[in-house]
């Protein structure tokens, strides 16, 4: 019976590759393989009422309210113009140092990600505006691809991240799921915001190994031009340019871990706050808001298809036996809870390169997540170490989403292979500080 919800897996997997629509691949195939194995005795058909209200419980989840929010704060953000301007002055600030402009680039991409949360828009618009600048400032084209794409990937790890949100509703259910297994009925829980938390100490380190990184690589690059050679910027202008971002992530932030808001009500004041930003920069007309608002409406809708998608399959996966096939695989790993920890995490890293962090978070994490909580880890943690791992994800070849997002926007000048190898020091820093956390669990909690 094992072999049944494995032939399914390998269904999907098969027909992802084949370029088959996400969401449609989850439900689609899983649907069609429940229906063969009905007749064969396989499958109990009653289990397909449970979709409709599988559906209309995702409808009524206020967490991922927050999702479509964070969103169009983000896309206000990356359209405002803020981020050009936060670029320039910083680059001006740091044109004393050498290599000093890749530097800024760490610094603004931070805080877009701690502004606005999606890994996409701050790889394109990163790629648009820093990348063409880094290579005719002397810098290796291999270099200037990987800094790009890997500051773009903060978003996933710096609150407040949509992967965040999205891992802490996946988590919340799985903590629930795994007290219930193991008899607590005095259950505790665990929250977006207190995924926030703990993730910011490795977002902090993450960025802080970029930096030491990228001063090491260009510190004696003498091919390196000074940027804006001649050009300073006012200390007061660059708070001026800063001022606005930071306020906005203290009130987003702030509320979330002061207690006074949840992270859906936090994602309603990051919007309105984004609007009072574009209004600042005088960006806000009819025209503006139709794009944000119709660019927002996708995304949003992509996510939510999958999550639908995924959560068909999971259901269907469950009935045709595969939680019997998960607590097989986990009683057959020899050597203790971090050996299956460790299991987990390599699976993870290496469905990266072939899956979405979205896909991974709502088809895999179900289901690996209660056994290794049963096991006594701490679902915060665990979250974090997820987290990091789905950023890793990112920029794995052959299909890590920030290599495509700066793909489409890179020079052609600029080869596929360079991108990839530009990724490798960056990489290994993410796993570095992945590692670090494993060992040191203390750091988050």
């Amino acid at each position: 019976m094992e072999i049944i919800p494995l032939l399914l897996l390998t269904l999907i997997c098969t027909t992802l590759l084949l370029g088959y629509p996400v969401a449609f691949t989850l439900a689609g195939v899983s649907i069609l393989f429940a229906l063969i194995c009905v007749p064969l005795g396989i499958f109990d058909p009653t289990i397909f009422k449970s979709i409709p209200i599988r559906i209309f419980g995702i409808m009524n989840n206020v967490t991922l309210l927050a999702v479509p929010l964070f969103i169009f704060m983000g896309t206000i953000l990356e359209k405002s113009g803020v981020a050009a301007k936060m670029l320039e002055n910083m680059a001006k600030a740091f044109k004393g140092i050498r290599g000093g402009l890749s530097v800024s680039i760490i610094i603004v991409g931070a805080l877009l990600a701690a502004s606005t949360g999606i890994v996409g828009a701050t790889v394109v618009t990163m790629g648009l505006m820093s990348l063409p600048i880094l290579i005719s400032q002397g810098y290796e084209k291999s270099f200037s691809t990987g800094l790009v794409a890997s500051t773009g990937t903060l978003g996933q790890i710096i609150p407040p991240s949509i992967a965040l949100v999205l891992l802490g509703d996946v988590m919340s259910s799985a903590y629930q799921r795994a007290q219930n297994n193991m008899g607590i009925f005095s259950q505790q829980t665990v929250t977006v915001g207190d995924l926030f938390i703990g993730a910011i100490v490795p977002g902090i380190m993450i960025c802080v190994g970029y930096l030491i990184y990228t001063i090491y690589k260009n510190g004696n690059n003498k091919n390196i031009k000074v940027y804006l050679n001649g050009q300073s910027v006012e200390k007061i202008e660059l708070l001026k340019t800063l001022a606005l971002p930071i306020i906005l992530i203290f009130l987003v932030l702030g509320s979330i871990f002061a207690g006074i808001a949840t992270p859906t009500e936090a994602a309603a004041i990051g919007a309105f706050g984004a609007l009072v930003i574009a209004l600042i920069n005088k960006k806000i007309n009819l025209s503006f808001l139709k794009e944000t608002s119709e660019k927002t409406a996708i995304v949003s809708t992509m996510i939510f298809t999958i999550l639908i998608g995924a959560s068909i399959f999971s259901l269907i996966f469950r009935g045709v036996g595969g939680d019997e096939l998960i607590d097989l695989i986990f009683n057959s790993i020899p050597g203790g809870n971090y050996t299956a920890l460790i299991f987990v995490l390599i699976i993870i890293f290496l469905l990266g390169f072939i899956l979405d962090f979205i896909e991974i978070c709502y088809v895999i994490v179900p289901f690996v997540a209660p056994p290794l909580l049963m096991m006594g880890f701490d679902p915060v943690w665990l979250a974090i170490l997820f987290a990091i791992n789905l950023q890793t994800s990112f920029l794995t070849p052959p299909f890590g989403f920030s290599l495509f997002y700066l793909r489409g926007v890179a020079d052609e000048s600029i080869q596929t292979n360079e991108i990839y190898r530009g990724v490798m020091p960056f990489i290994f820093i993410q796993l570095l500080i992945l590692a670090i956390v494993v060992m040191f669990p203390t750091i988050i909690i």
